[in-house]
């Protein structure tokens, strides 16, 4: 099996404020190591980069950085941004107004109700991302991703042993 896992930012502070319910960045770098040292494979989701707050250079090469020293298989980034459909909207928002005072109007003035938020840096970022990917030798265009988690064997499930049978 792959073991697949997100990374949003390399920074442990902003991602408990942007992640609030899951373990911080270092810990999970700290178990892609081990399952590196365990030899199983992983693959990456850099995702979501949230718009004028951690989509920056430093951001993308924190956490290419991560990938790297734990020798994962690929990174899969769909760009620097978010999606946001209704109902996910009115969360966000709230969460920017008690986290990122300001930022929430500056979403509305950059994007309006759109679907798709890119960052206005994603081009480079991307550039960034793929060019550096590139020189790692490590997977960064999703269909060669996709075409290996598809081609990559599955287990059978364990099967429970029973005092029964």
């Amino acid at each position: 099996c792959v073991v697949q896992m997100t990374l949003t930012t390399a920074d442990d502070d902003l991602c408990r404020l942007i992640e609030p319910n899951v373990c911080p960045t270092s810990r999970r770098a700290e178990v892609l190591n081990i399952l590196r040292d365990e030899g199983i494979p992983t693959v990456v989701w850099f995702c979501p980069v949230l718009p004028f707050i951690n989509d920056s250079v430093e951001n993308v090469r924190g956490i290419l950085a991560l990938c790297f020293e734990a020798k994962v298989q690929g990174i899969l980034s769909f760009g620097m941004g978010v999606t946001l459909r209704e109902g996910d909207r009115e969360y966000f928002y709230q969460a920017l107004d008690r986290h990122f005072p300001g930022m929430k109007q500056r979403y509305i003035r950059s994007f309006g109700n759109a679907y798709e938020l890119n960052s206005h840096r994603n081009e480079e970022l991307m550039r960034l991302f793929h060019r550096t990917c590139e020189k790692a030798g490590i997977l960064h265009d999703n269909r060669e991703i996709f075409a290996y988690l598809h081609a990559f064997p599955e287990r059978e499930p364990d099967t429970q042993i029973s005092f029964f049978d």
